[in-house]
């Protein structure tokens, strides 16, 4: 698994630090010893489990301004929030997972790398509408695209930023929020095509 992960920070060519990837070294590993016992994820190989976790917070990190408020809804087992808070701990990162079994893992984790920094909310993201209490706001094959983004829009600031990951659909189009970028990229051990949309929530 070490070498599946430095694998994939050297093709991702990132500079991140060499305690950044022992952090993720250690939640993947984590990760494993509870796969074991119950599946956290449905990753059905060791370089489909790296990619799943690290890629797509990997492509993240690298359009997110520094110190702002980040949310990920559905998070699951971490991905890809708590990808992000490792790799960029300037970030102000809220997890937000409805099941205490991965609500557990996470504290874990967190635990394990000493992490006191990122919060977890054990909600499901319906109960956060309204808030708009962060800058960035993300969501990966937890809700439709079209349905993620109405929600992105009342939990981000206004001039905040709303990630949606898209497989075979359009973006969408949403009265309050701006279509920005659109940014395809593939994974690196695996080869699945993703794509990113990026909007500006006014």
């Amino acid at each position: 698994m070490g070498a599946l992960l430095l694998r994939v920070f050297a093709l991702a060519g990132s500079p991140h630090e060499e305690r950044c990837r022992a952090d993720v070294e250690t939640w993947v590993r984590l990760l494993e010893q509870w796969n074991a016992r119950t599946d956290l994820t449905a990753a059905r190989s060791p370089e489909e489990l790296v990619d799943l976790m690290i890629a797509d917070a990997l492509v993240l990190s690298e359009h997110i301004d520094r110190r702002a408020r980040v949310v990920d809804v559905g998070t699951g087992a971490g991905a890809p929030g708590l990808g992000l808070a490792i790799l960029r701990p300037d970030l102000c990162v809220t997890l937000v997972e409805p099941s205490a079994k991965r609500a557990s893992f996470l504290r874990l984790v967190l635990g394990s790398v000493s992490r006191d920094d990122v919060a977890i909310e054990r909600v499901r993201g319906g109960a956060l509408r309204g808030r708009r209490a962060w800058d960035v706001a993300l969501s990966r094959a937890t809700l439709p695209p079209a349905t993620w983004l109405d929600l992105a829009v009342t939990l981000t600031a206004s001039s905040g930023t709303a990630w949606l990951f898209l497989a075979k659909e359009s973006p969408p189009v949403h009265p309050r929020a701006r279509l920005a970028e659109v940014i395809p990229y593939s994974w690196p051990l695996t080869g699945a095509a993703r794509t990113l949309a990026r909007y500006v929530v006014t």
